[in-house]
């Protein structure tokens, strides 16, 4: 079992993860290690451009982190879009999580009705010449309290039919039903048909 064990890990592709964030380091590791992509994380923090758009943001951190990195690389940016504020905080809610957080959210929301919300995230590829980028949605709602588990927004945003927030869910059922993985998947398969073992 342990051969078996190194075996597998040596081939497995390997690809970099270029974030600050090791909570998403922790799901895409998961994720892409059943498609046979092994991940090594790099922290790396860029200034993001001011953009509505999220496909945007993420090539251009793909393109400052392939500068400085030089390895074949993934960046991710992800997007919390709330429908009665109007998509906030959209592009911006690593901003605003970091200065009003989750019970901020919840202020905002404290007089709606309507809590609906959608998760977006792009997966950016940059290998210096080949520029990607993949999608997944997973819609939802947004919980009238912050639960425990899980990090970011994951307190408050339950996804579409189930009346749990991500953070109870626990990793493992979280990655089954989330935005991430589905951009994920999208990436692998395309991942490893152009670049088979």
């Amino acid at each position: 079992m342990f051969y078996f064990s190194i075996w597998f890990f040596l081939k497995l592709r390997k690809i970099i993860f270029a974030s600050t964030n090791e909570g998403k380091y922790k799901e895409i590791l998961s994720i892409l290690r059943d498609s046979g992509i092994g991940i090594d994380f790099v922290r790396f923090k860029s200034t993001e451009i001011q953009s509505e758009i999220l496909e945007d943001v993420a090539l251009e951190k793909s393109k400052v982190a392939y500068e400085k990195i030089g390895q074949p690389l993934i960046v991710e940016d992800t997007g919390l879009f709330i429908n009665s504020l109007n998509g906030f905080p959209g592009p911006y809610s690593s901003y605003v999580f970091q200065t009003i957080g989750n019970m901020g959210i919840l202020d905002l929301l404290s007089n709606k009705k309507n809590r609906s919300a959608l998760f977006r995230t792009v997966i950016a590829y940059n290998d210096g010449n080949v520029k990607m980028t993949f999608t997944g949605e997973t819609k939802g709602v947004i919980s009238d309290r912050i639960t425990e588990g899980g990090w970011g927004y994951d307190p408050i945003f339950a996804p579409e039919g189930s009346s749990f927030t991500y953070g109870q869910q626990g990793i493992t059922n979280k990655i089954s039903v989330s935005h991430r993985t589905r951009a994920l998947n999208r990436f692998a398969e395309w991942y490893c048909k152009n670049y088979p073992k």
